[in-house]
């Protein structure tokens, strides 16, 4: 008697995926070319602490445009917010080329930049996940972050080049153009067809949920964490030339993608959990690491370590969110979700950015570091308190 053949996997490269995904890939390119803007906001008369208030301004537009985006995608579907935010972006990174003094402008930029990518980064994410097989959910997101990560690693070369050979103002017409054209690729998308369920609560009953509470404060630790390098690691590299931002950058996403491609099975194989643990490991050692650099290796494998721990870690937390939330709030949930990288930045930036000025880079990489340790003592001890309460009715994770 032969045995029953193993049961096919439910494929996760539709057209939809594909479609999405390469769209994704031109926003993200858009928006990472503007890791090099700290440079640019420099060289208008910026401090590091005007730098930090800057990228929380984008991130404070975001989080508050966060309540309408969610509803709007609960009710309305993802489609509409994709096409706008779409808009939106072609729209903001053209305005930089208008930004010759810090002044009033730059501000405005910034606002209608962060409302951008609240829109996109929500509704992308929404609408992948509700087309991934739940079985295949967080291979499926950290497959579908790769089309976000490569621009990372393509960004921060991409950038040095037209740096070294141009000007900002062919980096802000590069990211207009990859805007335009993820834009008009994102046309065609069908809206997904989404589960039914009870009707959506608000968004304040989604962030008060105890099966969710210690995602959003866990990963607002995480997320003020990667403000370090995301805001500062540019101005770090320019006070301390031992590395370009590239080298930093590309094999960042070169190991996050690394791990979603090869491994992106694993956390649901293995265990989600203890891979997050790990994950945020190796997070605390990148960014120790590049609290003492002193060289081009340094950077390097600070990279690496950063990026296994962003590769696994986004989309494993993101992954508990979908299988938490109600079907029907799972559009808010995730807004919420996207936001807390927004509040990351909002709060992270302007205090990360204040502690450079009092203590320096070493200081601030220190303290991103124990933000992270921070992160994994919420989520561990209260996603158990969470589970105690809520038991035997909350969702398996």
């Amino acid at each position: 008697m032969r045995p029953d053949p193993k049961p096919l996997r439910e494929p996760l490269l539709t057209r939809g995926f594909v479609l999405l995904s390469v769209s994704h890939f031109l926003h993200s390119l858009s928006f990472f070319l503007f890791l090099h803007l700290p440079g640019f906001l420099a060289g208008i008369g910026a401090s590091e602490l005007d730098i930090g208030v800057l990228s929380g301004l984008a991130s404070l537009a975001a989080i508050l445009g966060r309540p309408p985006l969610g509803r709007i995608m609960d009710v309305r579907g993802r489609r509409p917010i994709i096409w706008a935010g779409g808009v939106l972006g072609v729209v903001a990174s053209a305005s930089y080329l208008l930004v010759h003094s810090l002044g009033p402008l730059v501000y405005v930029v910034r606002v209608a930049h962060g409302v951008s990518e609240a829109m996109l980064f929500a509704s992308l994410f929404a609408f992948v996940a509700d087309i991934v097989p739940a079985s295949r959910r967080i291979e499926g997101i950290g497959l579908f972050g790769v089309s976000g990560l490569l621009p990372m690693a393509i960004a921060g070369a991409l950038g040095d080049a037209i740096l070294t050979h141009a000007s900002y103002t062919s980096l802000f017409l590069t990211s207009t153009s990859a805007s335009a054209v993820a834009l008009v690729l994102s046309l065609p998308l069908s809206e997904p067809r989404r589960e039914a369920g009870e009707p959506p609560r608000g968004l304040i009953a989604a962030v008060v949920d105890r099966k969710l509470a210690p995602l959003w404060i866990g990963g607002l630790f995480f997320a003020m964490a990667l403000a370090a390098y995301f805001s500062f690691l540019k101005t770090f590299i320019l006070a301390n030339p031992i590395a370009d931002l590239g080298d930093f950058f590309m094999t960042y996403a070169a190991a996050a993608c690394f791990w979603r491609v090869f491994f992106g099975s694993l956390p649901e194989r293995a265990g989600p959990k203890g891979i997050l643990v790990a994950a945020l490991g190796c997070l605390f050692v990148g960014l120790s690491m590049l609290a003492f650099a002193d060289s081009r290796v340094d950077v390097v494998i600070a990279g690496l370590l950063c990026g296994t721990g962003h590769g696994y870690a986004f989309p494993i937390l993101l992954g508990f969110v979908v299988t938490r939330a109600r079907p029907t709030e799972r559009g808010g949930a995730l807004a919420i979700y996207t936001a807390l990288f927004d509040g990351g930045t909002l709060i992270g930036g302007p205090l990360l950015g204040a502690i450079i000025e009092a203590a320096g880079y070493r200081t601030m990489f220190l303290t991103a570091a124990g933000l992270v340790l921070a992160g994994v003592a919420v989520l561990t001890a209260g996603d158990r308190f969470a589970h105690e309460e809520t038991a035997p009715s909350s969702t398996p994770t």
